[in-house]
């Protein structure tokens, strides 16, 4: 087997997917900003990789990354693609934060060298298949749109909601309370402020929040109230999950320590893809916190490497892995996950066996470095 795969270039796409818009507490999208990457090398075979750009939460846009990946691509010409703590210390060296775009190019690394190895890629990093069944997210809305919204994903399947709150308070609290009283007891009920939420707001919406038996809430406050989170903890009867407190490990070593979480939400676009979001999932574990796995507006590409990434991952034990249902309006990508209702399941293909459908491509704005 060969030591070394070189890199020999990098195709860039803008990878723009029409989407019905979609509303958070920060903001409303109506298509997913997302870049498309192929790292060809001289082995014969490209890694793919994708990153699904969220300027509202993550401070990239679109613009941002595809600027970054052709800055990105120069640097790894001619380099070993097998190498990748090697690159990617090259991409963080030339420059911080960047994490959405960084994810794209991680995730080519780990799909060349799964191909390289001939396994899918969750064998790759010594996993094993298991049941995966995503939640089903709700935008935010007026009480009633939302809980029109719950009935029908109840009546398609759905076991697992996932609210968007955050825009106001009382608000909040009516808008779950409509929705519980649609779907009865039978549904998880998960909730995400997205950051929307003062301290006050947060004390007062998750206490009345509380009777309606929800999972845990995401993400109540913006990142500068972490030190208030140990309080708000011992205030609410909701466990509490870190989302974008914790972009990499060190974040997570200091939520956990200070007792300002219960879960961790680990996205790609945040930790900068697999390598990182490994580091943050063996220091949770080993202290015994659970985490989820979330996610952008990634088509099944990015997708697809997040379920392989899930079966490598015993400590994730939350999905939030619907990206790909919240109205995309186009699917760009061939083979790749497969959704079984809510349940989602993959082929065994070498590496993470998606690739983008050349007729999309077509379409989209291209660069080569």
């Amino acid at each position: 087997m060969r030591h070394s795969v070189i890199i020999t270039k990098i195709d860039i796409y803008r990878f723009s997917i029409p989407m019905v818009p979609f509303t958070i507490a920060t903001g409303t999208m109506d298509h997913a900003q997302n870049v498309f990457i192929r790292v060809h090398t001289d082995a014969g075979f490209y890694g793919v990789g994708e990153c699904s750009a969220f300027p509202m939460i993550v401070g990239e846009t679109q613009d941002t990354c595809l600027i970054m990946a052709k800055e990105f691509a120069g640097l790894w010409i001619g380099k070993d693609a097998l190498d990748i703590e090697a690159r990617l210390q090259q991409l963080h060296s030339f420059t911080s934060g960047n994490t959405t775009i960084k994810s794209a190019f991680d995730m080519a690394l780990y799909d060349i060298a799964a191909k390289h190895a001939a396994l899918p890629l969750y064998r790759f990093l010594g996993g094993e298949k298991r049941v995966v069944e995503s939640d089903i997210t709700i935008g935010i809305a007026s009480p009633e749109m939302m809980a029109e919204k719950a009935i029908a994903f109840k009546k398609s399947g759905a076991n697992i909601l996932k609210v968007k709150l955050g825009k106001d308070a009382a608000g909040d609290i009516e808008r779950v309370k409509q929705i519980r009283e649609a779907v009865g007891e039978g549904l998880e009920i998960r909730i995400d402020a997205n950051q929307g939420w003062s301290f006050d707001d947060a004390v007062f919406a998750l206490q009345a929040i509380g009777q309606y038996h929800i999972a845990f809430c995401e993400q109540p406050m913006r990142t500068w109230y972490d030190d208030r989170l140990p309080e708000l903890i011992k205030l609410s009867p909701v466990k509490i999950m870190a989302d974008e407190s914790v972009y990499n490990h060190h974040d997570a070593r200091k939520q956990i320590n200070s007792g300002s979480c219960a879960y961790i939400n680990i996205k790609m676009a945040k930790s900068g893809g697999i390598f990182e979001a490994k580091q943050i999932h063996d220091l949770a574990a080993a202290k015994g916190i659970a985490c989820m796995m979330g996610g952008m507006l990634e088509s099944r590409i990015a997708l697809s490497l997040k379920l392989h990434f899930v079966y490598a991952s015993p400590n994730i034990k939350f999905y939030d892995m619907d990206t790909c249902m919240l109205g995309h309006l186009v699917d760009p990508c061939i083979g790749g996950v497969t959704y079984d209702g809510y349940k989602l399941n993959i082929a065994d293909q070498p590496g993470i066996g998606a690739d983008a459908d050349e007729a999309f491509l077509e379409g989209c704005e291209k660069f080569t470095a």
